[in-house]
């Protein structure tokens, strides 16, 4: 894999109904450079019957790569479940097997920064060599950007940093405007996801069945993803991956293949717009 910045198709965007290599396949023959796995996806295939070498050998037979982990939760509670530590613990051996430097995290309890701040600590030392990337979501209890970085600088962790991603960040009413991130250094936004949305929102009630349902290709909807993308680019951040999260009923729906195709070729559309170097070798 030669680009600087892999355009990744994330876990969520071809469902979890999929066989390993079926995803792999799709991601391929659609021009993904990367695949994103949930901790789920990836007990999904050891359920297959593979094991962690039959997983790399398919990889390795269509030439991808896994450039995105995810998803760390519920890791401010007081008292964790055995299923979440064994989930973090998870995703940690997925780093170590995949090469891959970050985790993509959320919070959707809601505590105070300070508190926040000392359990995302707790979590960096865990995670030891590994960034963890917390993703701030509108229903969620860091909703903004600015609330994440808030509790990210309170942490005092250098492999503490942020996930941008375009869905969230509109549907927080957050404008795409640079000024958002004006105070987070660029080097704290370890990777960023891509979609695009209604122009009218769910109930805030519902808001996230929209985001696990509803959303749009890259620039198919009120075209928020070049701007966001600008944004991106003018901040100066260089993502560790460009995740595309197209979490859609609709689209999956047309088929593996057809949802994996359509989803990148506008991909390729928006980036070329805004960001045509993150498509250079």
């Amino acid at each position: 894999m030669s680009k600087k910045y892999p355009i990744t198709i994330s876990s969520w965007t071809l469902g979890d109904q999929c066989k390993f290599e079926e995803r792999v396949i799709a991601a391929k023959e659609a021009g993904f450079d990367g695949i994103g796995l949930r901790a789920e996806t990836y007990v999904d295939a050891l359920n297959e019957g593979l094991k962690d070498a039959d997983i790399l050998a398919i990889l390795e037979k269509h030439n991808m790569k896994v450039t995105e982990v995810e998803y760390i939760v519920q890791w401010a509670e007081a008292h964790r479940s055995y299923e979440q530590k064994y989930k973090e613990q998870m995703c940690f051996h997925m780093c170590e097997l995949f090469g891959v430097n970050h985790i993509n995290c959320g919070l959707m309890e809601d505590y105070s920064v300070e508190y926040t701040a000392q359990k995302l600590r707790e979590l960096c030392q865990r995670a030891g060599k590994y960034t963890i990337g917390l993703e701030p979501m509108p229903y969620s209890g860091v909703p903004t950007m600015k609330k994440g970085w808030d509790i990210v600088r309170e942490s005092g962790c250098e492999n503490a940093k942020l996930i941008c991603d375009t869905w969230h960040w509109v549907r927080a009413n957050q404008p795409l405007d640079v000024e958002v991130i004006k105070d987070i250094p660029a080097e704290k936004i370890v990777s960023i996801q891509i979609n695009d949305v209604w122009e009218r929102a769910y109930a805030k009630s519902i808001l996230r069945d929209e985001s696990m349902h509803d959303r749009l290709a890259p620039g198919t909807g009120i075209g928020v993803t070049v701007p966001f993308l600008k944004v991106i680019k003018e901040k100066g951040i260089e993502p560790k991956a460009i995740g595309v999260e197209v979490i859609s009923d609709a689209i999956l729906a047309k088929g593996l293949k057809e949802c994996a195709k359509y989803i990148y070729e506008n991909t390729e559309k928006v980036l070329k717009e805004a960001w045509p170097e993150a498509l250079e070798d």
